[in-house]
């Protein structure tokens, strides 16, 4: 038996720091929850768990933004259908005003209602407006520039009078141009109404004229006319729209550029990474664009004018709505995707970092049996080297 050095003491001790060390890491699981509560308790597993918790939050936030993305749609949707209701009410009373029954006061009188009705569309158009940005005026339209060459420098300047209006969405981007325009327009100076007067000789359109030729090459050489509004429109039904207030003689025709940026449309992101959002373009509404902006009954071919213009306006308010029926519909999909890949990673994270208390449970029941244990043989061993005294006894 030896006494300076006591082996069996620094045994039991050694023994009862590693039972005590495994017992506060269970005692610090089963307090938080975690199985890893420390980088060292598993590396890998905390880097991976910290990447899908990264990526897990990221959805939580792409799916609110989902939901303001359906927000939105539902407020243009709602107006858009109130656009509908007033473009019905000025439709019935179109059709009244054309009845011979009716005299030109009548007429007058039925044509303040629809005045007020275009008065109330056009300020619903202006003011429209989702945190504070405005949907109808053309925010989100796709955007387009219009130019015009001048005849001594062949260089491009604004011309305040030519702008581009809208475009159909398989339009390519790039520069357009339309070639040998002339056109005659007209206003009225008492009630403001504002026309391009088509010329047609021998059924033959001859004013305005021009061929538009988008960035691909791609011709569109049918025209026709709106109001203050000309379309450029092909065989497929594609068509670029520009409005024009001033009138180019058959003269001095000149060459308009379009730059179609083909961008402008609210992006609603809808995922986690880059790139991964969703374009919601809401078509610009006004009076013009609707063509109802010289819309009138003072006269019976007024009245008779009107019923074709609001027939046109509500296909026009129509299409708009479809849009938008299709990107709330698409959005709503998106969500629900959403839900279910955050419910399966959030699962996944649970796996790695959860702990499980029942399991753990048993691992701190045991470490605690041994380090009692443990602590009592300390006890004995500490004890051993006083018993070499009955040796000298």
């Amino acid at each position: 038996m030896k006494i300076n050095y006591n082996v069996s003491a620094l045994v039991a001790n050694n023994a009862l720091k590693t039972t005590d060390n495994k017992l506060t890491e269970s005692l610090e699981r089963l307090s938080s929850g975690l199985k890893i509560a420390n980088a060292k308790d598993n590396p890998s597993g905390l880097a991976m768990s910290r990447r899908m918790n990264s990526q897990i939050k990221s959805l939580d936030t792409a799916d609110d933004s989902n939901a303001d993305g359906i927000s939105i749609v539902e407020t243009a949707d709602g107006v858009l259908a109130e656009i509908q209701d007033m473009l019905q009410r000025m439709n019935e009373l179109t059709i009244k005003a054309c009845n011979d029954t009716n005299t030109d006061d009548d007429r007058a009188i039925i044509d303040e209602e629809i005045q007020q009705l275009k008065s109330e569309v056009q300020r619903v158009c202006d003011t429209t407006e989702f945190n504070g940005q405005k949907l109808l005026d053309g925010s989100f339209d796709l955007k387009g520039y219009a130019t015009i060459r001048e005849p001594g420098t062949g260089k491009y300047v604004t011309d305040p009078y030519i702008t581009v209006s809208t475009y159909s969405d398989e339009i390519p981007a790039g520069m357009a141009t339309i070639t040998d325009f002339t056109c005659e327009f007209e206003e009225d100076p008492i009630t403001g109404t504002r026309n391009i007067v088509p010329t047609i000789v021998d059924g033959q359109m001859t004013s305005p004229k021009g061929v538009l030729t988008d960035s691909k090459g791609n011709v569109y050489d049918n025209i026709a006319v709106d109001g203050d509004i000309i379309k450029f429109y092909n065989s497929r039904g594609q068509e670029v729209q520009i409005k024009v207030d001033e009138t180019i003689p058959a003269t001095t025709p000149i060459t308009i550029g379009l730059e179609l940026t083909a961008t402008g449309a609210m992006a609603v992101q809808i995922g986690a990474n880059e790139g991964q959002y969703l374009d919601i373009r809401i078509p610009t509404m006004s009076l013009s664009n609707i063509g109802i902006y010289n819309t009138n009954t003072k006269t019976i071919e007024d009245s008779r004018a009107a019923i074709e213009q609001i027939k046109n306006g509500l296909a026009y308010v129509s299409t708009a709505r479809s849009r938008l029926g299709a990107y709330q519909n698409r959005l709503e999909h998106t969500n629900k995707s959403l839900d279910v890949t955050i419910e399966n990673m959030t699962a996944a994270y649970s796996r790695i970092m959860d702990v499980d208390m029942a399991e753990e449970m048993t691992t701190y029941s045991t470490q605690t049996v041994l380090d009692q244990a443990g602590i009592s043989m300390l006890a004995q061993a500490n004890e051993r080297p006083s018993e070499v005294l009955q040796l000298l006894q």
